[in-house]
């Protein structure tokens, strides 16, 4: 599984950036045409809100998880999630997460 997760995450990094970089290329920074864009029609507002509320629910349990898991450097997955998306910050936050988990459960069998 921990494989996977680094591998939708660079998925959720490159994907989503193709289409910003094109964007960029063809408008530059214009950020009015994008938010216009971003929410042009009842569909497109549609995946935006889903979106800030996907990240916001992400944000909220991956601080959690982290304090419950002893995860370090939490603020990275906040970075993420506002400079990419919840499509990069979540599969990120899976694989450290695996990570520990499958430390914490080598250190058991250990004792």
């Amino acid at each position: 599984m921990k494989r996977l997760y680094l591998v939708l995450a660079a998925l959720g990094w490159i994907v989503p950036y193709y289409f910003f970089l094109s964007f960029l290329l063809e408008n530059g920074l214009d950020l009015p045409l994008l938010v216009g864009q971003l929410f042009a029609n009842d569909i497109s507002t549609f995946f935006a809100v889903d979106l800030v509320i996907t990240a916001l629910a992400f944000l909220v349990f991956s601080f959690r998880e982290a304090q419950n898991q002893g995860m370090k450097q939490w603020w990275v997955y906040l970075v993420t999630t506002l400079a990419v998306g919840p499509s990069f910050s979540l599969p990120l936050f899976l694989y450290n997460r695996q990570g520990r988990l499958e430390t914490r459960a080598a250190g058991r069998q250990g004792v």
